[in-house]
């Protein structure tokens, strides 16, 4: 993986998508052109964040599939020209503890690797990480990712008109809730 945009997935690629094969640049499915399909490292998260990190070779920015109410508006201060400044992050924290989004303009896995995954201070881990590299931290806003049924309720009030509400509905027996 050179410059480029990449989409990271489970073992077969982004989703339930074919993926590519090793450097093979095949797109899954509704994946559009530009995008590269890189299948997902093996270990724990923070080794398969790593890797995906490892794989970009200009600046890159991480978003969590848990959070669906993520807005090209959330991500704009990221994307404008100039948001990415030399030795730079970018940070959305979670409001479980951990994190929904995580951007450096000059990706090093080794800061992703040993931050501990899915607990109340993997955020602050990994900010602390960020900021002790040296790195100017910026913030993303602070969102909800969806862990448990309630976070997704949550969610799909903040975002009513999105396709994750949608499916909620439909998944969710009428009064049961």
């Amino acid at each position: 993986g050179g410059a480029g945009r990449h989409v990271g997935g489970g073992p077969g690629g982004a989703g339930e998508s074919a993926g590519a094969g090793a450097g093979g640049g095949a797109r899954g499915v509704g994946v559009p052109a530009g995008i590269e399909v890189v299948p997902q490292a093996g270990g724990g998260l923070d080794e398969r964040l790593a890797a995906a990190f490892g794989q970009c070779r200009g600046p890159a920015l991480l978003i969590g599939m848990d959070t669906p109410q993520v807005t090209p508006e959330l991500l704009g201060p990221a994307l404008e020209p100039g948001a990415w400044p030399g030795r730079s992050a970018w940070f959305g924290p979670a409001v479980d503890g951990g994190f929904w989004a995580l951007g450096l303009a000059e990706p090093d896995p080794a800061l992703l690797r040993g931050v501990p995954m899915s607990t109340p201070r993997t955020g602050r881990v990994q900010r602390e990480r960020l900021v002790a590299a040296g790195l100017t931290v910026r913030e993303l806003p602070l969102l909800r990712d969806v862990d448990t049924p309630r976070d997704a309720e949550l969610v799909a009030a903040e975002a009513p008109g999105s396709r994750f509400a949608a499916a909620l509905a439909r998944l969710t027996p009428v009064g049961v809730r």
